[in-house]
């Protein structure tokens, strides 16, 4: 196997806590990942605040962060979107290059508009997605994403319920190819490196 491609492998295995041998003493994976080549272009048809349809076309020529979790997370969730919020300070004017999408993993609680007003909490640039469980899954898929929704205890609420899902975001550059998947141990200042060189390339 390629050694590029070998890193992409172990930093999907991490992100979504499948187990890899290990090789001896590897050095630490780096924060971000170059996936240019490894991921299809960015594709989806899923809905958005107010009754719209959102896909693909409507993020065209932006640099666009893919996150998948849910509305109720209690850590990973609003953990990510604060640390995104903040590098989208950090972009100053070139934020406006770039647009956040949550997409819901948990498509039974979490309701477009509902989703909207969760994503707006931390920054105007988000854009938050749901669908039906078939939509879902099939862009998770997509992009390799894992995610699971534990049934209800017997006797419970049947709103109470736990959803365990990948971390990890995706960023697609203006023209949809995917780019980069920035890990949770990335700073902000390591991210907004990263998307500045992708918005400069974007305007040679």
């Amino acid at each position: 196997m390629p050694a590029a491609a070998a890193r992409i492998l172990l930093a999907f295995a991490m992100l979504v806590g499948t187990a890899v041998p290990a090789a001896g003493h590897a050095a630490a994976p780096p924060p971000i990942y170059d996936i240019h080549g490894h991921l299809p272009d960015l594709k989806f048809s899923l809905s958005g605040a107010q009754g719209r349809t959102v896909s693909q076309d409507d993020v065209k020529g932006k640099t666009v962060l893919l996150f998948f979790g849910y509305a109720s997370c209690p850590d990973v969730c609003p953990t990510t979107m604060a640390q995104l919020a903040d590098v989208m300070g950090r972009l100053g004017k070139d934020a406006d290059a770039v647009r956040i999408l949550f997409v819901s993993v948990d498509p039974h609680r979490d309701t477009p508009d509902g989703l909207q007003a969760y994503v707006n909490a931390f920054n105007n640039n988000a854009i938050g997605l749901t669908g039906t469980e078939r939509q879902i899954a099939d862009v998770a898929r997509r992009y390799r994403v894992s995610y699971q929704i534990d049934k209800p205890k017997p006797g419970a609420d049947p709103e109470t319920y736990n959803v365990t899902h990948s971390r990890g975001v995706y960023v697609f550059d203006g023209t949809g190819e995917a780019r980069l998947l920035v890990s949770d141990s990335s700073s902000s200042d390591q991210i907004v490196d990263a998307l500045r060189k992708l918005i400069d390339d974007a305007r040679r």
